[in-house]
Formats: C-alpha cells, structure tokens, sequence
C-alpha cells in the first residue's frame, strides 16, 4: 500500500501528484481485481472519479469508469442510455449532494402536511431511482447521504422546526439509512460525515460551484475519495481482518517491564491514564464486531499478560485470538501469527507506536497496513478514519463469533500436535457438517464469503447478496453451503459450491472454502454431496474450472486430488476438469454430515 494514501494524507499532494500517482500503482506489480464503477453524477464529478481511481488501485481494485452528464443521475437511473447499459456496471455511485435538493420547505408551508408532502416527494424520488437500478444492472448501488445546509435561517431551530432546511436534511438522511437498512444492495456513502469532518464553512465554499458545478472545494475531493473507496473495497472483500497490537505506549502508557503493572498509565480516574481506557475500549468494540486482535509486542509474555490483567484495563488476554509477547522481530511475529491463524499478512493492520518498528513492517510485509499511530489522543481517530475494517453489509452471527472461532482453532492445533496419526487426529475432533441447499438464513454469509475468500477458490468469482438469492431460486443451479462444527465449537458457515446443469453436465461456477477449515477434509464432504445432487438431478459429467491469481495456488491440483480428469489447460494455466458421476465413490470419512 503507498503510504500517501494512509490517513491522515496530504489531499493537495495527490490532488497534484494524480498523473504520477496512477503510473506508480500501476507499475507496482500488484495483481488486482478489475470492476466496473458506474458514476451517475448531481454535479460534476469528473474530479472526484479521478480521485477515487487512485485509492481504488491502492486497495488492489482496478475500476473503468463510465460516467454521466452532469446532473443526469436520475434520467440515467430511469431511462438508462444503451451506453449505460452495454457498460454493465459492477457498481453504480450515485453522486448526488445538498444542491440537487431542489423542493424544501418554504416559510409559508405553516401546515404540516405541506412539508411532508415536499419530503414524500424527495423520498419517493430516490426510491423510485434506487428500485429502478436494482432492477435494471442487479449490482451494489452507493448513494450519498446529504451533507448540512451552508446556513440556518431559523438559527437554532432550523433543526427542530419542520420548516428548517437543517430538520429536512436530518429526516431525509434518516430515511436514507433507514432504506439502506431494510435492502441490502444500497450503502450510504456518508458525506455528511464526511463535510462535519472537512468542516461546514470550508466545504460550502460556493467559488468551484458558481465556476465549474462542483458541489465542494477540490481540496475536500480526496476525503470523500477515501470514503468512497473504503465502501467499495470491503463490498469486494478488501477489508482487513486482523489488529495486531503493541502493547508498551499503545495499550497503555509506559513500559510494563520497567514500570510494573502498578506503574504503567491506564483506567479513567488518571488524566493521562484515560486516553489509554478509551482507546482498549475502541479497540474491544473491534473485537465484537469479528476483528481478530493480536499482541505482536517486545516484552516478556509474563510481564504482557500482567498488564492486560490489570484491574482498569478493558481488553484481558482471552480478547485476543493470538498473543505474540517476545524479543523477536515484529514482521516476524505477524508472520508467524499470519500462519498460525491461515491467513496472508497483507491482511494484517499494525499498531504500534514506535515509528521505527512501523518502518520494518511497512518495508518486510507487502500489504500489510501500518498507520501512523502519532499521540495517543490520535489514535482512535486514525484508525477510525482509515477505514480499515469498513462493513458494507450485515454483520452475521459468524463475524461476531470470528475470535472464538480462531481461539477454537489455536486448540485443534494444540491436539493435533499430541496425536501422531494424522487420519485419528481428525476422528478425535468429532466432526459435524451440515450441508445444504442455499436458505435465506445464511445468503448474506454466502455472499460474503465469495468477496473475502482468496486462497481456497477456484474461479474467485464475487457474488452480492442478491446475485446469490437469484442463483438460490434458479433451478437450473446446483447450490450447497457447508458449515462445520467440532469438539471444540461451531465454525459457522465455511464452504460454498454452485454450478448450472446444462442438460446432463453440470459446471462449477465457485467452489471455496474459508482457511480456518483446511486440511479437515471438509472438501470431500462437499464434494460427495455435490456428485450425490448432480446425479440425482440426471448430471452424468460435472465441470471443474481453476482459474489462477496470486492467491490461490493452493487449489491448483484440488480437482485433480477429487479424481477429476483434466481436459484442457491454455497458456495462461486456466484449466478445465472433468468427473463422471456413475461409479462415483464417497472420499469424506472423517466427518458425520448432517443432509
């Protein structure tokens, strides 16, 4: 990742350096997804598009772009040009800002059904634009919110009275939030957030809009660039997964092991102690939303436990899924910790308040993020603002439960190493699966599950949620998702596999399965439940595809191990399998299957 585009960045620097900036992402050797943005604009965003491409690329996303006239977003959701539609948008942002409201409330409207009547009208609009793309491209749509108004004519009470443009904004932001809520393709791209951040006076400065039609400064483009771009990546499953923590200054104030528990700086009753309360307190709310959290500290192990053991601190050792508390290199560590856990380091965030031990991770781990954690006042706000961990959907049962998943697995490790029989290791785990068709249960899951799962996935196709209850309710589509559960506790939702029959073949669209899991078999249990389907639905052929990245290496030779017969492999190693389904016989048998 290129340090300009950590927060807090320098937005007249890349506004300057763009040209330059793209060449040197471009040329930097990473291996990225290519989608398709389409920017329906309420004022010129030709800027904030060029911006956008810069952290997008960044994020390991290459965009195309097709982009409206200006102030075109409506009849282009509504009537969309043959452009539009042969561009076939993977996404469609919807730039629209405070000056595209064109029916507020006037003084004069004293009776209240005359403002909500306004109000109806500004809702049913943009219903009526959102429900039309979601019909029309079936792709994630991003609308902004409406940032506040340049004044207040009612002063105070422009946000209580009805007739206030400050109340208009407040209740049509609601009910932005509260549609986005109820329907999973919209995300709310929250400017309004974003303008309190840059500052109302500054933002509203009216020169590039009088000139140009752009609706804010240019120097407010790349924060909304970033924000834009945070929503993007984790739909696309970029996201960071893992918060690896120093402990000395970081989680506290002073060093454990000179100090001693007694000396170290925390809890609320101590003025320089509290900053430090605060921040585990940030830090916890992470964990429960399904951010593993690591220690990758310089200390004893005992001296660090007794810290994190001290009677005012939040985070206790049992909150964090690995603690790597010793003398060895810090890239080291997260490396270790990145194995430990199946996971790669670029999905690593490290936080540590020693620029020096930042440097060598930012230099040995490629990917890895490592934000400047400058004062410890700052530090809540510069992993909040980075948007490292941005959700973009719903939070599932298996995000919250992500860190008891992990720990569990800490202890499948542990056991293993006191079996030597490999085979007797896997009956001791008491393996359960269920394995179904797709229900609308666990669809958000699923679907999450195809933007995050990188190493174990054949063809890495990305699905949204509703791309997924499409293929759900088609019945030419083989669906099945596996979850696996233990001795040790549930792994949740952790296999995905859907293919159509075309006649009597039936081809593999995705086949994945989440790291936690490997090298439990859980594959062949999939796979027996697949063949069982397909036969019974009179396949006679089923039809594998590998599809390489950078990433998934691992599943190269996966049809091969399953007893398929390749038939076809092209320069660039994207290969073609083949299985007949008579005479198949079942591979799982370690694992009892629940059907």
């Amino acid at each position: 990742m290129n340090d300009i585009f950590t927060y807090p960045f320098d937005a007249a620097e890349i506004m300057k350096r763009q040209r330059k900036l793209k060449r040197e992402l471009l040329e930097d050797g990473t291996s990225r997804i290519k989608k398709k943005i389409a920017v329906l604009g309420g004022s010129t965003a030709d800027a904030l598009r060029d911006v956008l491409e810069l952290f997008l690329l960044n994020y390991g996303i290459e965009p195309e772009f097709w982009t409206s006239e200006y102030g075109q977003y409506r009849n282009e959701a509504l009537f969309p040009s043959q452009e539009l539609l042969d561009f076939s948008p993977d996404i469609v942002y919807i730039h629209t800002t405070y000056r595209n409201i064109d029916n507020f409330p006037a003084l004069t409207d004293t009776v209240r059904e005359a403002v909500d009547a306004k109000y109806d009208a500004v809702c049913a609009q943009f219903r009526e634009i959102w429900e039309k793309l979601d019909g029309t491209f079936h792709c994630p749509v991003i609308q902004n919110n409406f940032e506040l108004p340049p004044f207040r004519l009612l002063g105070n009470r422009d946000c209580s009275d009805r007739r206030g443009r400050v109340n208009f904004v407040n209740r049509l932001n609601l009910f932005f939030s509260d549609y986005a809520e109820s329907h999973d393709f919209l995300h709310i791209c929250d400017i309004n957030y974003v303008s309190a951040c840059y500052g109302l006076d500054r933002w509203h400065d009216g020169t590039q809009w009088y000139m140009y039609k752009y609706a804010f400064p240019m120097q407010a483009v790349p924060y909304i660039a970033a924000n834009l771009a945070a929503i993007v990546k984790a739909i696309f499953g970029k996201n960071k997964k893992v918060l690896a923590l120093d402990l000395d200054n970081t989680l506290w104030g002073g060093v454990v092991g000179d100090d001693g528990v007694e000396g170290i700086k925390i809890g609320k009753d101590l003025p320089n102690g509290q900053v430090y309360s605060e921040f585990q307190e940030y830090v916890k709310l992470h964990k429960d939303m399904g951010v593993l959290l690591t220690v990758c500290s310089k200390n004893d192990e005992e001296n660090a436990l007794a810290g994190l053991n001290h009677p005012d601190s939040t985070l206790r050792p049992e909150d964090f899924t690995v603690i790597k508390a010793n003398w060895d290199n810090k890239d080291e560590n997260i490396i270790k910790t990145a194995d430990m856990l199946s996971l790669l380091p670029e999905s690593f965030v490290f936080a540590d308040d020693n620029p020096a031990e930042r440097q060598i991770v930012r230099d040995r781990i490629k990917g890895a993020a490592v934000p400047e954690m400058d004062g410890a006042e700052n530090y809540i706000r510069i992993l909040d603002r980075s948007r490292f961990f941005e959700v973009a959907g719903k939070l599932t049962d298996d995000d919250l439960h992500r860190g008891e998943m992990y720990r569990a697995n800490a202890a499948r490790a542990a056991a293993q190493s006191e079996i030597a029989d490999y085979g007797e290791y896997l009956d001791s785990l008491d393996m359960t699966a269920e394995i179904k068709p797709f229900e609308p249960l666990y669809i958000a899951r699923i679907a999450q599950l195809t933007n995050k799962s990188n190493q174990f996935n054949v063809t890495t196709r990305r699905c949204t949620e509703g791309e997924i209850a499409n293929i759900a309710h088609d019945p030419s589509y083989i669906t099945l998702y596996g979850r696996l559960s233990d001795k040790f506790g549930d792994n949740g939702v952790v296999s995905v596999v859907f293919g159509h029959i075309s006649g009597d073949e039936l081809h593999i669209d995705l086949w994945l399965m989440s790291c936690r899991v490997l090298k439990r078999d859980m594959e062949f249990a999939m796979l027996d439940k697949l063949v069982e389907t397909a036969a019974e639905k009179g396949v006679k052929t089923i039809f594998g595809y590998y599809y390489p990245t950078a990433k998934n290496g691992m599943v190269k030779e996966l049809f091969g191990k399953f007893g398929f017969e390749k038939i076809s492999e092209d320069e660039n190693k994207n290969a073609v399998w083949k299985l007949g389904t008579d005479g198949y016989t079942a591979k799982n048998s370690h694992i009892h299957v629940n059907m």
